[in-house]
């Protein structure tokens, strides 16, 4: 089976003269997870369950008066991203947030933006 190189290219800033090495690999997952926080949707279950601390799917879509299927979607977007956890309790899936992560990528933002 071959081999599969990432593809990293390596850019010059203008103002600085520093050389960057870039993963298009990391920077397509980094894509992923920005346009995951970046969905009004979204936003909103994240602020709902931060609110509710943890909540059940079912209590998710009857808030925010969804389709079952609508809001299990979205929670699997914010769940890959890594944005939520989820914790069971008998048969029941609690969704949480994921604070590490929420702060990883607050912190990466932050250093973007200097």
């Amino acid at each position: 089976m071959p081999t599969v190189k990432k593809s990293k290219s390596i850019v010059t800033s203008k103002k600085s003269n520093n050389h960057v090495t870039l993963d298009y690999d990391v920077l397509k997952r980094a894509a992923l997870v920005l346009r995951a926080a970046n969905h009004p949707l979204r936003q909103k279950i994240l602020e709902l369950i931060e609110k509710e601390k943890s909540i059940h799917v079912t209590k998710l879509y009857v808030k925010l008066r969804l389709e079952q299927s609508v809001a299990s979607q979205h929670l699997a977007i914010l769940r890959r991203a890594g944005f939520v956890k989820t914790e069971r309790n008998g048969k029941f899936i609690f969704y949480v947030i994921n604070k590490d992560r929420i702060g990883q990528i607050s912190t990466l933002i932050q250093e973007i933006n200097n």
